[in-house]
């Protein structure tokens, strides 16, 4: 099973609620099981620069099927991985990013959020979570 095109607008809706509820402008990123882009937003006045970053914080989760944040733990220095980051097209290891899962426990896709500090965008993330979670209830 892959994302499909209403989840993915139910997610950016989501996380676009909550960073106006914020005052953040912010880059939604939702991608499919294979790390490739389903759905994009940029809101007005989100940096230019929180495109990638949300795109990477995406693919970092959906990769590891882990949320962004847990890849540090394996390429900061003096881990048993440093230099990960690097690897894929270069990852973004900080929070953020949160893989999605179907019915069945198995990953389909993933969101990255990015234009605020790492706890806004986490937030921001969550309620976005929340959003594609309150479809599969």
């Amino acid at each position: 099973m892959q994302i499909n095109a209403h989840q993915a607008h139910a997610i950016v809706a989501g996380a676009e609620s909550k960073a106006r509820e914020m005052g953040l402008p912010v880059v939604i990123a939702v991608l499919d099981a294979g790390a490739h882009l389903k759905a994009l937003e940029r809101m007005d006045g989100a940096v230019l620069a929180s495109i990638d970053i949300a795109i990477r914080k995406a693919s970092t989760a959906v990769l590891f099927q882990a949320n962004s944040e847990a890849v540090w733990e394996y390429c900061k220095p003096g881990a048993p991985a440093p230099g990960l980051e690097l690897t894929n097209g270069g990852l973004a290891p900080f929070g953020g990013g949160i893989p999605l899962r179907g019915s069945d426990g198995e990953i389909i896709g993933a969101l990255g959020v990015s234009g605020g500090s790492v706890a806004q965008d986490v937030e921001v993330a969550q309620a976005a979570l929340a959003a594609f979670e309150s479809l599969t209830r």
